[in-house]
C-alpha cells in the first residue's frame, strides 16, 4: 500500500490549526473569481473561513465591474481564479479584483492560479512571437499582486518570470492517493514525451520508485502530435500516463494507442489540468483505449463534459493548506516532501 501522499501534511499542522483563536485568522479573506466559485468554496470550507462578499456584473458594453463588499483593510487577501477558458476574460477579472483590493489597502494579495492560462507560450519557438506566459506575469505584478500561488506550471522556468514570491505547488499527490485505492498490479509510469521526462520521474518516485517508460514524439503543427515508439518496457503491465493537462488529447491518445500496441494490459491517463479542448471528449472517452482518466478540479468540468472512464479528485484541500501556510508564514514546499 502507497503511504498517503496528502494526510501526511495535514495531521500536526492541522491540528494546531485547529487550535487558533478567532484573532489568528480574522485577517485573512478568501474571494472567489467566477471562473470556478465551486473550488472556491471547497477551499473556503476546509479553511473554516468563508468567502468574502463582493459584487461582480456586466455593464451593457461588456465591461466588467468588481467591488468587494466587507473591509479588508490590512487584510491577507486570497483571490482564487483560474486562468481558464475564456481565457481573458477570466485573466482581465482576476486583475480587477487584484486592483480592487489594492484600493482597499489589503496588506497583502495573493493571487491564487490553479491553472495559469497562456503557460504554455512561454518561449519563443520561432521569430516575432510573444512569450506570453511572461507577459501575463508582468501584468499580475503591475496590477498589485504581492505573491502568486499556482499548480502544476506547464514549465519550471515560469516561477522565475514573475518578480514577486511564487509558491508553486503539485496535484500529484492527490492522484497518488488515488491510484492507491486501486488495484493495479505491476506498473509502469509513461511520459507521453520527452519534455515531460521529468515530471514522469517524480511521479513514479512517489509510486514506489515504479519503473518509468517514454513515448518517443514527433510535433509537426500546435495540437497535431505523432506518436513514434515506447523507451521501456510496458507487456502486461499498467501503464500510467502522467502529463500536466489534457487539451485536445490528441499526445495523450496516440500514446495510449501505442502503449496499446506495445501489450499494455491497461492505460490510465492522469493530468491535473482538464483543458478539454474540442474534440477531447471524443477522443477520450473512445471505448476500450483508457480504463480511467484521472484529472484535477482546477479548472471546473460542466456535465456535458463527462464520461464513464472520467474520475475528478479535488485539489481544494491542498490549496487550501498552502494557503493557511502562506498566511501563518509556514513552509509551503514541506508539504511535498
Amino acid at each position: 500500500m502507497l503511504t498517503s501522499a496528502v494526510t501526511s501534511f495535514l495531521t500536526a499542522e492541522r491540528a494546531e490549526q485547529q487550535d487558533k483563536t478567532p484573532q489568528d485568522s480574522r485577517r485573512l479573506r478568501i474571494f472567489s473569481g467566477t471562473s470556478n466559485p465551486t473550488l472556491a468554496s471547497e477551499i473556503a470550507n476546509y479553511l473554516g473561513v468563508p468567502a468574502g462578499p463582493k459584487v461582480c456584473k456586466h455593464f451593457a458594453d461588456g465591461e466588467l465591474y468588481i467591488q468587494i463588499q466587507e473591509s479588508i483593510r490590512g487584510c491577507d487577501v486570497f483571490l482564487v481564479q483560474p486562468t481558464c477558458a475564456p481565457v481573458n476574460d477570466n485573466l482581465m477579472e482576476l486583475l480587477i479584483m487584484v486592483d480592487a483590493c489594492r484600493r482597499a489597502s489589503a496588506r497583502q494579495i495573493t493571487a491564487v492560479i490553479p491553472y495559469y492560462g497562456y503557460a504554455r507560450a512561454d518561449r519563443k519557438t520561432a521569430g516575432r512571437e510573444s512569450i506570453t506566459a511572461k507577459l501575463v506575469a508582468n501584468l499580475l505584478v503591475k496590477s498589485g499582486v504581492d505573491r502568486v500561488l499556482a499548480m502544476d506550471l506547464h514549465s519550471a522556468q515560469i516561477q522565475g518570470y514573475f518578480d514577486i514570491p511564487c509558491d508553486h505547488i503539485y496535484g500529484s499527490p492527490v492522484l497518488v492517493d488515488y491510484l492507491a485505492t486501486r488495484s493495479l498490479g505491476e506498473i509502469v509510469v509513461v511520459s507521453p514525451d520527452v519534455g515531460g521526462v521529468a515530471r514522469a520521474r517524480a511521479f513514479a518516485k512517489q509510486m514506489n520508485d515504479a519503473p518509468l517508460a517514454i513515448i518517443d514524439k514527433r510535433r509537426y503543427e500546435h495540437n497535431v502530435a505523432e506518436s513514434l515508439t515506447v523507451i521501456g518496457n510496458v507487456k502486461n503491465k499498467t501503464a500510467i500516463l502522467i502529463d500536466d493537462m489534457i487539451d485536445t488529447a490528441s499526445t495523450i491518445c496516440q500514446g495510449a494507442r501505442l502503449l496499446r500496441k506495445q501489450g499494455a494490459a491497461r492505460v490510465i491517463a492522469c493530468a491535473t489540468h482538464a483543458v478539454f479542448s474540442p474534440p477531447a471528449i471524443e477522443r477520450l472517452s473512445e471505448v476500450g483505449l483508457f480504463e480511467e482518466v484521472l484529472v484535477t478540479n482546477s479548472i471546473p468540468i460542466r456535465s456535458e463534459r463527462d464520461f464513464p472512464q472520467l474520475q475528478v479528485l479535488s485539489v481544494a484541500n491542498m490549496l487550501g493548506e498552502a494557503i493557511w501556510r502562506i498566511h501563518e508564514e509556514s513552509s509551503v514546499s514541506s508539504m511535498f516532501r
